[in-house]
This record gives structure tokens, sequence and C-alpha cells, in this order.
């Protein structure tokens, strides 16, 4: 009898789930007046999925490797402020809700990406 407990990245349901996620949280972002300008003027929007489907692959205990640069470095000089960062997360709780992601496991992820805040905003 297996008793483990599912890694984050399973209960995301794998790279499939994570990129299923991802795909509508960039629509939430798109649609979002508050962020919609950061994504629409992306010059690579589908490079940016990419790397975030990698990046919660990899940070929930997948196998896959993230390849992108570090939150800082990714962020600096953006000067994204603090309604943009609640709007982010606004927009994923709702991509998760969506994919029909449970309450505990969203929380969990909603707690690790506030945890990313210091590097995130106006850096």
């Amino acid at each position: 009898m297996n008793t483990s407990t599912p890694t984050l990245y399973q209960r995301l349901g794998g790279r499939e789930g994570i990129t299923r996620i991802t795909r509508e949280l960039v629509k939430n972002h798109l649609a979002n007046p508050l962020v919609k300008a950061r994504y629409e003027t992306s010059k690579n929007l589908e490079q940016v999925e990419r790397r975030v489907v990698e990046f919660f692959c990899a940070g929930s205990g997948g196998p896959e490797t993230y390849s992108g640069k570090d939150m800082l470095a990714t962020h600096r000089g953006m000067n994204i402020s603090e309604q943009e960062f609640i709007a982010v997360l606004d927009d994923a709780m709702a991509a998760l809700e969506t994919c029909q992601v449970e309450a505990p496991t969203r929380n969990e992820v909603l707690g690790i990406l506030w945890s990313l805040k210091p590097e995130v905003v106006r850096v």
C-alpha cells in the first residue's frame, strides 16, 4: 500500500495539467485591464507561456528543468506595482479554479506565488 502524499506537480495534473492552467492564466491576463498591456506587447507570448510551464513544472516537483532567468532577473526594470502583482495572483487563482484544482492545492500555490513578491514588485 502506497500512502505517500502526491507532489504539488501531481496534484496540478503533471505537465499536461500545468500547461492547461498556464493557458487559462495567460487568457485571464489578456482579459485583465490591470496587466493585459504587459502581455499584449510581449514579443513572444508562446515562449513566455513555455517558460511559465517549465517554471511551474520544475518548482512543483516535476522532472522538467527550468531554462529561463530567475525571478529577479526576469522582472528587474519592469516596475511592477503591488496592484499588478495582486491582479496576477487573482488571475492565477481563477485559472486554478477553472481547471478544477482543489482549494488546499490552490492555497498552496497562492502561498508560493506570494513568496515571490520581493523578486517581482518594484525591482
